[in-house]
């Protein structure tokens, strides 16, 4: 089913304009998030997308947060509702390892509230101690 979409690491392929609707408007994690702080997450981050190869058009996406040689944080993982249960998120989080895999980092991390199924094929597992793990809210995502 996917042998009509690419993989690509290229952050210049990015359709920023549609990923930010998606994540502002389709997504449970950030909705509301403004133009210029997706931009920002964007600009700051590692970016995949999946891409027709026929029309060009992006149809998935997805960032990592890294410092490039130990840890990383996969974020605002998306597939467009329209292509869903095709394949296309398998492709993307298959591409996204692969991708990563020379840079030889010790822990990928993610939070999901819905797909832990698809990242369990690529070797993701709950949390073994999550008592050590801390985070700080400070306001609203926007």
């Amino acid at each position: 089913m996917t042998a009509h979409y690419r993989f690509s690491g290229d952050a210049a392929e990015i359709n920023r304009e549609l990923v930010h609707r998606w994540i502002s408007k389709l997504s449970y994690w950030a909705p509301g998030r403004s133009r210029s702080r997706q931009d920002a997450a964007i600009d700051g981050s590692r970016n995949f997308g999946i891409y027709s190869t026929t029309s060009n058009q992006q149809v998935a996406y997805a960032r990592m947060v890294t410092d490039g040689v130990t840890f990383a944080w996969l974020c605002d993982v998306f597939v467009d509702p329209e292509v869903r249960g095709q394949g296309i998120g398998e492709m993307l989080i298959a591409g996204i390892v692969e991708d990563c895999r020379p840079l030889g980092l010790r822990r990928i991390a993610l939070a999901t509230a819905d797909a832990h199924g698809l990242y369990a094929k690529f070797g993701f597992t709950p949390l073994a101690s999550a008592e050590g793990w801390m985070e700080r809210l400070d306001q609203p995502d926007s």
